[in-house]
């Protein structure tokens, strides 16, 4: 289980244009992660963009859906990923959305990591009017809790279900969607909340506060000692956040709001080979000036924090320029 600090300055999202491949390039590689607006998109393209100032050049494909990106990593049919630590358990014990996935568990020993990150936290959001003021309000009303093939809406269920005893589709009706049309659909709406992990100042979560008020709901603080709110915290890639209520313009709930952490790795497969793997984390870590300057959030992402939740082993390639860097690495993420 991780803690995170608490945070109240506004997080300038920023939209990263990926480097032109370089003409010295030999290859280009094939990297996926999460749609744009999302923490974990832009951290990606930060570590793409520094990549590709060591001729590493990584192609992005947004957009996409984390457990099936990095079911396609460990396949070797692309070379780099966003991903969530809690899915290594699923593909290890072949659960949930692997289950059906032939040969699962020997797949996930083929996952290796670059770095983790915290990257943001689980936004509760509603509108005002939409008659939810407390978590007590969702009973009978329509909530979104995230993608349908995606650990995010479990998640969101999970949440929802500790705090309140509710269950999805008999107290009240979890809708799935992409990201994309989650947004949409609280703004135009058509759901009266929505479940979305964010960075802390999210620019798309503000946005419902330039037009009118809304609300975050707080985590209570009687639930946050209760063993189910732990284990759900203790989760890998989880952990207990909290944030001023007056972060984002609009926003109705006050004081200190206390919500559901996460984080995230940036990952790999076995095959690529350690050149290429130690010549774009070098990259990264040599140019993190300009990673902090892509959005507040990545701040916090330091050689301190180089191995935040990182349950997979390290790939070769990372392992050689921590070492050379004089970053010590734990013993369990040696390969």
């Amino acid at each position: 289980m991780f803690h995170f600090r608490s945070l109240s300055h506004k997080v300038l999202a920023a939209t990263l244009a990926l480097a032109m491949p370089g003409t010295g390039s030999a290859e280009i590689f094939k990297g996926e992660t999460a749609g744009v607006g999302d923490p974990v998109h832009t951290m990606f393209v930060a570590f793409a963009n520094q990549a590709g100032k060591s001729d590493v050049e990584i192609q992005v494909n947004a957009g996409q859906t984390l457990t099936k990106s990095m079911l396609k990593g460990a396949k070797g049919e692309i070379d780099f990923f966003s991903t969530v630590p809690s899915l290594v358990n699923l593909m290890a014990g072949q659960k949930r959305m692997y289950e059906k996935v032939e040969g699962a568990p020997e797949l996930a020993k083929n996952l290796r990591a670059i770095l983790g990150f915290k990257a943001g936290a689980y936004h509760p959001v509603t509108l005002a009017g939409s008659g939810i003021e407390a978590w007590e309000d969702i009973k009978g009303k329509t909530v979104f809790t995230g993608p349908p093939a995606g650990s995010a809406s479990a998640t969101s269920e999970a949440l929802i279900k500790i705090i309140t005893g509710y269950v999805a589709g008999e107290d009240y009706t979890a809708v799935r969607l992409s990201w994309g049309e989650g947004y949409a659909a609280l703004a135009d709406g058509k759901i009266d909340m929505m479940v979305r992990p964010a960075e802390i100042g999210s620019a798309n979560i503000e946005r419902f506060g330039l037009s009118g008020e809304f609300r975050v709901l707080s985590i209570p603080d009687d639930m946050i000692a209760s063993d189910e709110m732990k284990a759900l915290f203790g989760r890998p890639g989880r952990g207990m956040l909290q944030f001023d209520g007056g972060l984002y313009k609009g926003q109705l709930t006050g004081g200190q709001i206390t919500a559901l952490g996460f984080t995230q790795f940036v990952g790999t497969h076995a095959d690529v080979s350690d050149d290429v793997v130690y010549n774009a984390t070098k990259a990264f870590w040599e140019n993190l000036d300009e990673v902090h300057a892509t959005a507040f959030f990545l701040k916090d992402v330091t050689r301190d924090t180089a191995f935040t939740s990182v349950n997979v082993p390290l790939h070769p390639g990372a392992v050689r320029y921590y070492d050379e860097a004089g970053i010590t690495i734990p013993d369990a993420l040696r390969p």
